[in-house]
């Protein structure tokens, strides 16, 4: 999806996550839902002062994510030029990480053996 400016991809994120109840409850628990809801939706009006901390364009990104909306990420990409890119599941990482830690261990494992050759007088338990 194309935007005109940044601030509309993060309102159709905010969107993707469940509107701007639902996300303003997230960002700001401890205020009332329909404060929160408005302290958001002023945030994402560009006519207004308040604007939203790097760290809560984060985490509507993320909610967004987690909805499979990834049309905000797409649009930083697209206006960096950067190629555009494929998220990757936690399941999917998690299993990545899990092979190349049993490889790291039989790579470790091979090392110390042939440490243990060339230093026969090195213990290695």
């Amino acid at each position: 999806m194309l935007f005109d400016s940044f601030n509309e991809a993060l309102i159709s994120c905010v969107k993707a996550a469940g509107g701007s109840k639902a996300v303003g409850a997230i960002m700001w628990p401890d205020v009332a839902p329909d404060q929160a809801q408005r302290k958001l939706l002023n945030a994402l009006d560009e006519s207004r002062p308040e604007k939203l901390s790097p760290s809560q364009v984060l985490l509507i990104l993320k909610l967004a994510r987690q909805r499979g909306f990834h049309d905000g990420i797409a649009h930083i990409l697209d206006e960096l030029s950067y190629a555009p890119t494929t998220p990757i599941e936690p399941k999917d990482e998690s299993a990545d990480l899990m092979r190349q830690v049993i490889e790291n261990q039989k790579m470790l494992a091979a090392q110390v053996a042939r440490l243990a050759v060339l230093q026969p007088s090195l213990r290695v338990a």
